[in-house]
């Protein structure tokens, strides 16, 4: 074989290798990801759903930040993003950390796609200049025109990056495949229903070949599951043999298998807890077969299209009073 071929096989696999390890990299502990529009998204972070008030939510994110998380994840139709900016402004001034440092994301509501003014709107909310990611929540209502919206909105730099929420349920395949396929700014991350129990391996796949990192929401199971995972004998064996919890074996599990996850907590415990595994524990690869093994592919919600249309139908109320839809929400996710 000539010298110039070796050579030229040489570079080829350090380019190839580089290309692979150039879409990872780690900081100050934490696994970050580039996604497809060339952004770089810490994979661990916190979810506010379900927080009572922005009091409390202010508190549990400012914690988080304080703690070492650079990811809070928020929606409109969680009624907190008030405590989220309030929090992210307030750390920023405290710790001299640049804002650019911290990914927020937020969502907006199907009553609210086709409004080419609920992006601003999102942003007061926020008291932020932008956020780094914006979903569209569910798969109903004009999708196009929110689609276009938030592609105007990136453009003009109050957006970086664009997700899909909860796209992936049946009945939702056309519309899923027109944001992927049909769209001038493509979808880097899909969000949804992902733990042990229900590993979304098709879904997951899906996503993956069409160029979009996978989120998950409830990656311990959620309030539904009613502490399901938490009493696995498999998971409770090996946070056993760690010396750790089984939420943060399965926060470790979700982060090995590439994952980015957001679990949500209030208490300054849980927070400290939950990032600790991010940053303290690593399962073996015969732990990460046990956990593969625990897939069932069974959701705690699983919504389809029609369930998602009843949901959505509700509007959204006014953003600091968020007591009677928090309990609209309970109750559609707890049927």
């Amino acid at each position: 074989m000539k010298i110039s071929r070796i050579l030229s096989i040489i570079v080829a696999f350090f380019m190839a290798t580089t290309a692979v390890y150039a879409t990872e990299k780690e900081v100050n502990g934490q696994p970050y990801v580039q996604l497809n529009n060339g952004q770089w998204m810490p994979r661990f972070g916190i979810g506010t759903f379900n927080v009572p008030d922005n009091a409390t939510c202010k508190d549990a994110v400012l914690t988080a930040l304080r703690m070492g998380y650079r990811h809070i994840d928020t929606a409109h139709a969680y009624m907190d993003e008030q405590g989220v900016g309030e929090a992210v402004n307030k750390f920023v001034k405290e710790s001299g950390v640049k804002r650019e440092e911290i990914w927020v994301t937020s969502k907006l509501w199907p009553t609210e796609y086709a409004d080419p003014t609920a992006i601003d709107k999102m942003l007061q909310r926020l008291h932020l200049d932008y956020v780094d990611l914006l979903y569209l929540h569910q798969p109903v209502g004009d999708v196009k025109a929110g689609w276009k919206n938030m592609e105007a909105a990136v453009k003009a730099g109050k957006v970086h990056t664009l997700g899909l929420s909860n796209f992936e349920v049946k009945g939702a395949e056309g519309i899923y495949r027109w944001c992927t396929d049909s769209t001038e700014i493509k979808p880097a991350i899909m969000q949804m229903e992902c733990h042990p129990y229900a590993q979304r391996l098709e879904e997951k796949a899906l996503a993956e070949k069409r160029g979009m990192m996978v989120e998950c929401w409830y990656p311990l199971g959620g309030a539904a599951s009613r502490g399901a995972l938490f009493q696995d004998p498999i998971i409770k064996q090996i946070a056993k043999a760690h010396g750790c919890t089984p939420a943060q074996v399965i926060i470790r599990w979700h982060i090995q298998e590439g994952h980015s996850v957001i679990p949500g907590a209030t208490d300054h415990g849980y927070i400290q807890e939950n990032i600790n595994a991010v940053k303290q524990i690593r399962l073996t690869e015969e732990e990460m077969k046990l956990m593969r093994s625990l897939n069932k592919e069974k959701r705690f919600y699983p919504f389809d299209i029609e369930v998602t249309r009843r949901f959505c139908s509700n509007p959204l109320p006014d953003a600091t009073n968020n007591d009677e839809w928090q309990k609209k929400m309970n109750d559609e996710l707890n049927k």
